[in-house]
């Protein structure tokens, strides 16, 4: 697996996540849709057009989705037992449709596990930005990472 087990961290390790993802309008309207989401930010041109923002602005709980996501290939694939938390979430600057989002993850702290010995509590702050490098979006996360077998 492509995901990191909990020897391969260290406290104040950078991970740059190469893969960015452009959000289309789509995306924006199916998420709110499904989540039932029916703010007029994200749905209504325009209403959205006389808000300070001019047009529709991409749904910030999809963003923190889609940032989440974005890290699994580089971090947690195949080596997440679960996330325990997600806190701090911070929305800067908007996302609109078409701007793309990339990820950078710090690793915050860790831990040995108190009732798992197999894994161990790791703590992230990951940071989106759009494709003119503006930061969309902050938070922290909190995993449950396996170890190596031994």
């Amino acid at each position: 697996m492509a995901g990191k087990y909990f020897e391969d961290l260290h406290v104040n390790q950078v991970i740059k996540h190469s893969n960015g993802r452009t959000v289309t309008e789509m995306d924006n309207v199916l998420f709110s849709a499904l989540t039932m989401n029916t703010q007029p930010l994200h749905l209504n041109e325009d209403f959205a057009s006389r808000t300070e923002f001019g047009h529709r602005i991409v749904n910030g709980l999809f963003t923190l989705a889609l940032a989440t996501g974005l890290t699994v290939a580089d971090l947690t694939e195949g080596t997440i037992v679960a996330n325990l938390g997600y806190e701090n979430v911070r929305h800067p600057h908007p996302m609109f449709h078409g701007d793309t989002l990339y990820v950078e993850t710090l690793v915050m702290d860790m831990r040995e596990s108190r009732s798992r010995p197999n894994a161990g509590i790791v703590r992230f702050h990951h940071t989106g930005r759009n494709q003119h490098g503006v930061t969309v979006l902050e938070f922290e996360r909190t995993a449950l990472i396996l170890k190596r077998e031994g």
